[in-house]
């Protein structure tokens, strides 16, 4: 990892995983997914800003032909989540009947995970999974079944590979964690 250390908005933050784990975190999930849906047709809703890394990475080991789309929510003021979900930039794509992934950078509390769970579900998909590359067991406030989690990590507040604190720190390959 490098550098040893970050400072975003006058807060220190420490190396936590590097981009070759993360790699290889994404490589497993990937592969979970295409022995899970062989012969099918995917779709994968990303979850902007901070899972277009993940996303990209995911996508390129998927060996299955699949659709992507973007959607945007928000649930975060500085380090912590507001539980307050909005929606900016809605779905487009029919789900019903179709096999559905949502892409996510990171679940903690749940409540965006939650909202999107319902609100996609009620579109009838055939199937709906969530893959995320990371989840805070002990923030969960909602009980969620989570199919593909590259790492589940402690409640540290974290930043890189597309996460961010206050729209800064989304750019490193690497992920740090607060001091």
């Amino acid at each position: 990892m490098n550098p040893d250390h970050i400072s975003l908005h006058n807060k220190q933050f420490e190396p936590y995983m590097s981009a070759q784990e993360l790699t290889a975190a994404i490589a497993d999930v990937a592969a979970r997914i295409n022995q899970d849906y062989a012969g099918q047709q995917l779709l994968f809703v990303v979850v902007l800003n901070g899972s277009f890394m993940f996303a990209a990475d995911l996508l390129k080991h998927i060996s299955l032909p699949c659709e992507v789309c973007f959607i945007r929510v928000a649930s975060y003021a500085g380090t912590s989540s507001t539980g307050e979900i909005k929606e900016v930039l809605g779905l487009t794509e029919d789900l019903q009947g179709r096999p559905v992934v949502i892409l996510e950078d990171i679940v903690d509390t749940g409540h965006t995970m939650r909202m999107l769970l319902d609100t996609l579900g009620a579109q009838r998909p055939a199937s709906l999974e969530v893959a995320t590359l990371f989840l805070k067991p002990e923030c969960l406030q909602h009980e969620l079944t989570l199919r593909y989690v590259g790492r589940s990590i402690p409640n540290d507040f974290i930043v890189g590979y597309g996460l961010d604190f206050d729209g800064l720190g989304r750019n490193y390959p690497d992920v740090y964690k607060a001091v």
